[in-house]
């Protein structure tokens, strides 16, 4: 009973969205100046589902106005003009806004003397360069939500492998993994190499309905990725899924069987890809004979290299499978053949072989 009285005690309250008046209006500050190779913008313009453009010409329903200021898709000439908003959030002058960070933050702080790693304009008093860290420390605390575009922005990717000199990491180790943002949201990583377009777009619009007060926080893993999007592995949406329950592996690039004995990491990797597609559901690594390198994973690079070797296990994993795909293999080739004939009946002599009974009633 006590158990029965407490759920309807919580059922009354109103969720974040109900107890709160939406924005009709929201900023969105784009930062690509991290370790970076800008692949994550260029990704962006890709995306169909919706495009970037649907998005802030206001074409999609329930969505407050958004002012997107990224340089690849900015018309801005660039200079102090571009910095302008960015400029106006740091005062607090700029409110609400959603603050993207695309590239791997390095550390500043193991700098000895003067140097930086990274910068993004230049201080309007000294004219020394400003720093991406002094950027992120400026605008995370005003933000109302927080979105790592990209590997390399969430876990810090190839910037981040062992030997670097940088000390480069994700945003979530740079803020802290119990970082909040005004609207409540912890970072919200959307990890890729680089960002599967559609996925990040979907993110990115759960997040505006959020922030219009029409749709709950998004769902997101202990890595902070959206569940939706990362709760499943390659090989479970893999077009040469298939072939591995039957033991049917790949010996080099031109086959279109599994690729696991070929360095594919898919059965263990996180990522829906290969389902989705890249561009409008066309592509994804192993459906166009590429191996799942791990690139949407916390521990990438390091944790999968060397790339094109099989992967620790695969060996043990395909034996084991072996005897039984080998048995499978052959019954569905029996099944196979069998269903591959047409009944007898289907002829064109003088009798009807069906099995009509036209005297029949039911």
């Amino acid at each position: 009973m006590t158990t029965h009285s407490s759920t309807q005690e919580v059922s009354k309250e109103p969720s974040r969205a109900e107890d709160r008046q939406g924005f009709d209006e929201i900023t969105i500050l784009w930062i690509s100046e991290g370790m970076s190779c800008d692949g994550d913008t260029v990704s962006l313009t890709a995306a169909g589902q919706p495009s970037i453009e649907d998005v802030v010409l206001g074409l999609i329903p329930g969505l407050p106005k958004v002012n997107l200021v990224n340089k690849v898709l900015s018309p801005s000439l660039g200079g102090e003009d571009f910095l302008a908003p960015y400029r106006a959030a740091a005062r607090g002058d700029l409110e609400p806004f959603i603050l993207v960070i695309e590239g791997s933050i390095p550390n500043q702080n193991i700098i000895e003397g003067d140097g930086y790693w990274t910068s993004f304009g230049n201080d309007p008093e000294t004219g020394e360069p400003q720093t991406l860290n002094w950027w992120i420390d400026q605008l995370a605390p005003k933000a109302w939500a927080v979105v790592a575009a990209g590997t390399c922005a969430t876990f810090g990717g190839i910037h981040a492998m062992a030997g670097n000199p940088t000390g480069c990491m994700g945003l979530a180790d740079y803020l802290g993994w119990d970082y909040t943002s005004q609207g409540g949201l912890p970072v919200v990583n959307v990890p890729g190499c680089p960002i599967q377009p559609e996925n990040f777009m979907e993110t990115l619009v759960w997040v505006l309905y959020h922030a219009a007060g029409s749709a709950p926080p998004p769902p997101l893993d202990h890595m902070l990725r959206p569940q939706w999007l990362f709760g499943k592995t390659v090989h479970e949406g893999c077009d040469r899924g298939s072939y591995y329950e039957q033991a049917g592996f790949a010996k080099d690039y031109n086959s279109p069987k599994c690729l696991v004995k070929t360095g594919c990491w898919g059965p263990v990797v996180n990522c829906n890809v290969p389902k989705r597609g890249w561009m409008a559901g066309i592509g994804g690594c192993p459906n166009v004979g590429g191996i799942c390198i791990g690139c949407t994973m916390p521990g990438f690079p390091d944790a999968f290299m060397p790339f094109m070797d099989e992967p620790p296990g695969g060996t043990l994993s395909s034996l084991a499978i072996k005897p039984y795909g080998a048995v499978i293999r052959r019954l569905r080739g029996m099944t196979n053949e069998l269903v591959n004939h047409e009944p007898r009946w289907r002829h064109n002599k003088r009798k009807l072989t069906s099995g009509y009974d036209p005297r029949w009633r039911p």
